[in-house]
């Protein structure tokens, strides 16, 4: 967006300087190390399962408990760590990048009304 748009929306943020301001850098950074490595860790964890699904069917076909094979297990598993993700993300979320931002958002609004 160029500093003509901008002024026509009503505000007087350069919001591609803020993307290159040090705070921002920080808060960009911050939450890639969170989010990349949990996204490749729950990558390789879900392509295990497929690959097991299709490569190991004596291994998931290991009766566990009745009817409960460990490929049924395994598959549960998968929502169980994506709700652990999404809790893990949360608080990460609320302890490092919510005060990072708050703090972004206070300044543009401050600069917003001068």
């Amino acid at each position: 967006m160029s500093t003509t748009e901008e002024s026509d929306l009503g505000t007087g943020i350069d919001f591609m300087a803020e993307q290159d301001s040090k705070e921002f850098r920080e808060l960009r950074k911050t939450h890639r190390s969170f989010v990349f490595p949990m996204a490749v860790i729950f990558l390789l964890w879900y392509f295990a399962y497929v690959l097991l699904a299709d490569y190991a069917h004596e291994f998931m076909s290991i009766k566990v408990w009745g009817n409960v094979n460990v490929g049924i297990l395994l598959g549960l598993l998968q929502f169980v760590s994506t709700f652990g993700i999404t809790a893990a993300y949360v608080s990460y979320s609320n302890k490092k990048l919510d005060p990072k931002a708050t703090a972004i958002r206070q300044r543009l609004e401050a600069q917003e009304g001068e």
